[in-house]
């Protein structure tokens, strides 16, 4: 059994249906629950939940940014040319515009965060799994 096994039925919002929209830019199954849905606020807040295994695509936000509040399990955050961050709940992490970066689930956990996202994602080819499998809890 993976652990953190409650993530999946969503920690303090749901976990939302599966994450169909943007499956091409991940690697295993995410769901997605948008959380804000007004019309006149240009920011996305979203929760993002995380399969164990599960990471989205390398990818860059254009004219904005993300903010990645950790809710739930443990995960995963790398910039390009940084070496990835273990992310547990609590951890918030802030990527600036033209970073590059990913952002998944670890090999045997559920994870979940909020994600709050302005500007255009450009999305770029998948994490290997050669790179994925090389990252070790410290």
């Amino acid at each position: 059994m993976a652990k953190n096994e409650n993530v999946k039925n969503g920690v303090i919002f749901p976990a939302g249906p599966k994450n169909d929209a943007y499956a091409k830019y991940f690697v295993g199954q995410s769901y997605l629950q948008g959380l804000v849905n007004d019309p006149d606020v240009n920011v996305g807040v979203g929760n993002v939940t995380f399969e164990p295994g599960c990471r989205n695509n390398w990818h860059i936000h254009h004219n904005g940014f993300q903010i990645l509040l950790v809710t739930g399990g443990e995960g995963w955050y790398q910039e390009e040319g940084k070496p990835a961050q273990h992310l547990v709940p609590g951890d918030v992490v802030v990527t600036h515009d033209g970073i590059k970066h990913w952002h998944g689930a670890t090999k045997d956990s559920w994870f979940s965060l909020i994600a709050i996202t302005a500007g255009t994602p450009e999305w770029l080819e998948p994490v290997s799994d050669e790179q994925y499998d090389k990252l070790e809890v410290k």
